[in-house]
């Protein structure tokens, strides 16, 4: 199965080529896309030179930040147009593990969606402060509340989707920028009938750059998750 790895970038010029690298040797048959927010340490220009050397891995530049959401939409596209049978989000800081990512792609041909999950059984996470790890948990138990899935980590970033199922999917109409994307696209494959496995995989605490986490991603989740909470309940009365 023909695989492409997204790696979405802002101001990553320190981890990008580590993670790259780490890729390129785990699953030497995968290709990369770096999708590259107009970063102004220089990010895309790196990425865009690796490309004359490497023919497996390649770059989107776009002319702004304008968040996780709008780069993976833009990275999806991308991809579909070029046939790709497996597509992956992965983080450029390393807390994605390299070594993680063989485990999503050995159920992806029987998935539409696979998680890399921190909260199943086998799942860890290192480095991370108690806060980190209580919003992370916390979040978590109020989707599956919310929108009544079983899902353990929904806002998980490391993922493969197949790309019969994005095909399914209206990636026009979603409009989820930070972290909420992924909550956003879980619940969409749920919605269409599609299945998710989550396989555990150890998430490291990034020890290069800056996080992107801000009160701005976590309000929108928050408000995005409550509202969809809502229109499920009301289907629901509606049937009764």
């Amino acid at each position: 199965m023909s695989t492409v790895v997204i790696i979405p970038t802002y101001n990553e010029i320190e981890s990008l080529p580590r993670q790259v690298a780490g890729v390129r040797a785990t699953v030497p048959d995968a290709d990369i896309l770096v999708v590259d927010d107009a970063s102004p340490d220089g990010t895309g220009d790196w990425a865009q030179e690796r490309t004359d050397h490497d023919a497996q891995v390649y770059v989107l530049h776009r002319t702004a930040k304008q968040g996780l959401g709008v780069a993976y939409r833009a990275g999806f596209a991308w991809a579909l147009e070029r046939g790709y049978d497996v597509i992956v989000e992965m983080d450029a800081d390393g807390s994605h593990r390299v070594e993680d990512l063989p485990k999503l792609l050995a159920h992806a041909s029987e998935n539409d969606l696979v998680i890399g999950s921190r909260w199943v059984p086998g799942g860890e996470v290192e480095n991370w402060p108690t806060h980190r790890k209580f919003l992370s948990t916390n979040a978590n138990r109020y989707v599956r509340l919310a929108l009544g899935i079983g899902v353990k980590d929904a806002t998980a970033g490391f993922r493969a989707y197949s790309a019969d199922m994005l095909r399914k999917l209206d990636l026009d109409t979603v409009e989820s920028h930070g972290y909420c994307f992924q909550i956003d696209m879980t619940w969409r494959t749920i919605l269409a009938g599609g299945t998710v496995r989550e396989v555990p995989i150890t998430f490291v605490e990034r020890d290069l750059g800056a996080s992107k986490m801000s009160g701005s991603i976590i309000r929108e989740a928050l408000t995005k998750v409550t509202w969809w909470g809502l229109q499920r309940f009301g289907r629901a009365v509606a049937r009764r």
